[in-house]
């Protein structure tokens, strides 16, 4: 049995600001520098063999005080980047509704097939890569408990690999700014540990919810999950 502990970057100007990030390279907000502070000592004494991060900055950023309370390198892997969104990038949710109100309204239905324009992935491809990605770094590290820094988008793929829920339903799982997220892998399969797990955050917490309109209407959310 491995242990994936995913944990989602700290806050970045981008999630205070509702707008989405994709594979653009986001630096952390000096509020998601606590974060990652707080989340080394958290993970100081967790016996992780190994950390693996996206290789975008914000997740780098998140990492790299974990890594350097652990002693080890953390290793850059391009899999656990977010979902790239093409033409929504550096966009808010109310400008994309008015420049791209059709592909909008596909994208919020949660169509799986359905290509983002301007090059971005379809649901079902990003799914299929962090489900590579996940299964790779777990059988490099058969029976041992390893991080992941990674993106909401990627941890609401865990959780749907995890409980089985299919990636076209309505999201209910929180996706919290430098949360741990633990799924296991045994026999060829994946399950859920925990998830959502911020009681190393405290008054590092982001104090704005939102509405989360990529999911499930009405859900609060510490900021914005892309």
């Amino acid at each position: 049995m491995t242990e994936l502990w995913l944990i989602r970057h700290g806050l970045t100007d981008w999630n205070r600001q509702r707008r989405f990030q994709g594979h653009r390279d986001i630096g952390l907000h000096a509020q998601g520098h606590e974060q990652a502070r707080r989340l080394a000592g958290r993970l100081a004494d967790a016996g992780l063999a190994a950390i693996h991060t996206s290789d975008l900055a914000r997740a780098r950023d998140t990492a790299a005080p974990v890594a350097a309370r652990l002693g080890i390198a953390a290793v850059a892997d391009a899999g656990l980047r977010e979902r790239c969104y093409g033409d929504f990038e550096g966009r808010t949710y109310d400008e994309i509704a008015t420049d791209f109100p059709r592909a909008y309204a596909r994208w919020q239905a949660r169509e799986p097939d359905f290509a983002l324009p301007g090059g971005g992935e379809s649901l079902r491809d990003f799914a299929d890569r962090c489900a590579v990605a996940f299964e790779r770094i777990a059988r490099r590290y058969p029976g041992a408990r390893v991080a992941a820094v990674s993106h909401g988008g990627v941890l609401d793929i865990a959780y749907r690999l995890a409980t089985g829920l299919a990636l076209e339903a309505p999201r209910r799982h929180e996706l919290l700014n430098a949360s741990i997220n633990r799924i296991r892998f045994e026999d060829g399969r994946w399950s859920l540990i925990d998830w959502a797990d911020i009681a190393h955050l405290d008054a590092a917490l982001d104090d704005a919810s939102v509405q989360s309109p990529g999911g499930s209407a009405g859900l609060p959310t510490q900021a914005l999950q892309r």
